[in-house]
């Protein structure tokens, strides 16, 4: 088998998986359809995008107008990707006119190509023939390239939010996605990056060079995307978002004016007296045992308004709302490993009675804070 035909090969089985991936995510039952739908329209896309590797060249001469409007639907891959990034980390994603702006780069392609749709077949075939070294074409890799460099930052602009966000209002560790949005974003837009770089070889003499690179591009995508999907469906408990409107700590803080005294006494006062009233709350009621805890619902409970709540633990205590109610949880753990008549408890079962979830996060959070593991730490004890 020569490399041309490994190459076609993986093409039609990336674009089969996608395919059926995109199928799946588009009939299955889930209350989280946008973003379902949206990653269905990726691979949608990348299918699309995909299948030039494979279609057959007669039936590319006999529908050129098709393959050009082919091109430019690489341009909407990115956008929806961005799209999909956001709908999956908050909750109250929803879409909206404005959103079709990420659509102006597929419509500036569209029209650059615009003149080669009405004209003769035999332009149009001259045109296919010489794409590499038109205009048009240029266009058209410079549009992705420059796409791959905003959407990179763009998506991990909004992860950043979304972490932030997070910790500042979320204690359960095991519905904490930001890792795992992270490590696909960097992996896809290395992939993609790498891509711009292949493309480079299309005008350099090394043509067996740019095929094999276009064969280890198309099986790390498809172990990519794989992987992306089979763990979505595997723990849906990572894809769990949260509310866009929460506004970070520094965001609430009123701003300084020249003529503004920075707290007054009284102030002072009161915020002493409600980080004693929360300290002794957290102490006595234990709310961190329930590992759902949000920063709202403990400002219902101890009755203290939750952007106070928020500013009170995340700029005068100094400390994000996660790290803050997982400290008491260590705290709780620590007293049970060092308690003689606990000692038949399982590491296991005390994770779960202090409020945590997950062994690894468990295992984690206690390091972090004692820089033992709770076995090491009971045998200490």
């Amino acid at each position: 088998m020569d490399i041309i035909s490994i190459l076609i090969g993986m093409s039609w089985m990336s674009a089969f998986v996608a395919l059926l991936l995109a199928f799946f995510l588009l009939t299955v039952k889930t209350n989280n359809k946008v973003a379902n739908r949206l990653f269905a329209a990726y691979l949608l896309l990348f299918a699309i995008d995909n299948s030039g590797l494979f279609i057959s060249e007669s039936f590319i001469k006999e529908h050129l107008n098709l393959e050009f409007f082919r091109w430019t639907t690489s341009a909407l891959i990115l956008p929806v990707f961005y799209l999909y990034i956001v709908s999956v980390c908050f909750a109250d994603f929803r879409l909206k006119p404005k959103y079709l702006l990420h659509a102006i780069p597929f419509i500036v392609q569209n029209l650059v190509f615009a003149r080669l749709y009405f004209v003769i077949d035999a332009e149009k075939m001259d045109f296919y023939n010489h794409h590499n070294q038109m205009p048009e074409f240029y266009s058209l890799l410079t549009m992705g390239a420059i796409q791959v460099v905003f959407y990179s930052i763009a998506v991990f602009l909004v992860l950043k939010k979304y972490r932030a966000i997070y910790q500042e209002n979320y204690a359960n560790p095991r519905t904490s996605l930001s890792k795992w949005l992270i490590q696909i974003s960097v992996v896809l837009f290395t992939l993609y990056y790498l891509s711009i770089a292949k493309n480079s070889l299309r005008y350099a003499n090394y043509e067996l060079l740019w095929i094999w690179a276009n064969v280890i591009l198309q099986f790390s995508l498809l172990v990519i995307i794989c992987w992306f999907v089979l763990k979505a469906l595997n723990y849906p408990e990572l894809f769990r978002g949260v509310d866009s409107k929460l506004q970070l700590a520094k965001d609430i803080l009123p701003k300084k004016n020249e003529n503004s005294i920075t707290i007054k006494d009284n102030q002072n006062d009161v915020i002493t007296s409600q980080i004693s009233t929360l300290k002794y709350y957290m102490k006595e009621k234990e709310p961190f045992l329930d590992p759902s805890l949000t920063i709202l619902e403990l400002s219902n409970q101890i009755e203290i308004p939750v952007r106070d709540l928020s500013v009170l633990i995340n700029h005068h205590m100094d400390q994000h709302f996660f790290d803050f109610v997982n400290e008491y949880r260590i705290e709780k753990a620590m007293s049970i490993l060092k308690n003689p008549l606990k000692s038949d408890l399982t590491v296991l079962e005390i994770l779960y009675e202090v409020g945590f979830n997950s062994k690894s996060s468990f295992n984690t959070s206690f390091k972090k804070y004692t820089n033992l593991t709770p076995t090491a730490y009971r045998n200490a004890s």
